[in-house]
């Protein structure tokens, strides 16, 4: 984040600042970043989850009879009253950072070059869908399901807007593996801001219920249709971007819309009893995951 926090000392905060107070002091850095950080954070997520619900979410969903009753209103709430008590602790590490203390560099061409980088992009990817599937799985189990994270599965068919409607520690627990990671391999300062980027776009589109993937990678990569029976069934689907450790952790599931008995199946066949005067059949409801006992 110091690449941003320079440019905005360069033009801006220098002049809002006392002469008296250096760019280096820690409480200056701080406080520097924390306005940076939730001035991004909100630009990135209101952005993003416009872009995908004007374009990408089927609006037809807004019928489904698990769509709350004004569910955007409450999850933009949920979101913005939670961002700033995540930004918190995450600007503190964006602050260590930002101090030397992380092994992020400038200089592309430290430790390899490209191909150095292309690697670090790989591995980053994989040791933090390894990291957020174990914490998200743990934050299933029933002692700290109902206080942080049974908050985001209120949304059973999420919007875009459901994408950062988290209990503040919730989000900021499933975003560690983001910031542990340049204090464990070195990283290049723009390769993490590029990263940190698609780490917001992908958290969006998991929740925008567009499940088109390519047919050969359906089976790969953890896109919306997989987040989607999450929402749905509680005990599956735990993965970021892949469903590798799903599969290696016994939890993955094959998305009920690739068997055609999706959300949008659940839908047409309400409509149609609604239609013809039958009652819809009742929906899956928390209850049956507060009872079901999970194992890490």
């Amino acid at each position: 984040m110091d690449p941003i926090l320079y440019y905005a000392d360069e033009y801006v905060l220098d002049k809002v600042y006392p002469e008296a107070l250096p760019r280096d002091d820690m409480f200056r850095q701080y406080a520097s970043l924390f306005v940076l950080t939730g001035l991004g954070a909100l630009t990135m997520y209101l952005g993003f989850a416009f872009a995908n619900y004007t374009w990408l979410f089927d609006k037809r969903l807004l019928k489904h009879p698990m769509f709350l009753k004004e569910q955007i209103k409450l999850e933009l709430e949920c979101a913005l009253h939670a961002m700033p008590w995540m930004a918190g602790p995450t600007v503190a590490v964006f602050t260590a950072e930002a101090r030397g203390h992380s092994l992020l560099y400038d200089d592309w061409r430290e430790h390899g070059g490209l191909p150095f980088m292309a690697a670090s992009f790989v591995a980053f990817f994989l040791f933090t869908d390894c990291c957020i599937y174990w914490i998200h799985r743990w934050l299933h189990h029933p002692v700290l399901y109902a206080p942080l994270h049974k908050l985001h599965h209120k949304w059973k068919v999420p919007s875009p807007f459901a994408s950062h409607a988290f209990h503040p520690m919730d989000g900021f627990l499933q975003s560690v593996p983001y910031h542990v990671y340049p204090f464990l391999f070195p990283l290049h300062k723009g390769l993490y801001l590029g990263l940190f980027t698609f780490v917001n776009i992908w958290t969006v589109s998991i929740h925008d219920g567009d499940y088109r993937v390519p047919k050969c990678l359906q089976a790969i990569i953890n896109g919306s249709a997989h987040h989607s029976d999450h929402h749905l069934k509680f005990t599956c689907n735990y993965g970021e971007y892949l469903t590798l450790w799903d599969r290696i952790g016994g939890s993955f599931h094959n998305p009920l819309h690739y068997q055609g008995k999706g959300i949008h199946d659940q839908l047409a066949s309400h409509l149609a009893k609604t239609k013809t005067g039958g009652k819809a059949k009742d929906a899956t409801t928390d209850s049956g995951h507060e009872s079901a006992e999970l194992s890490a």
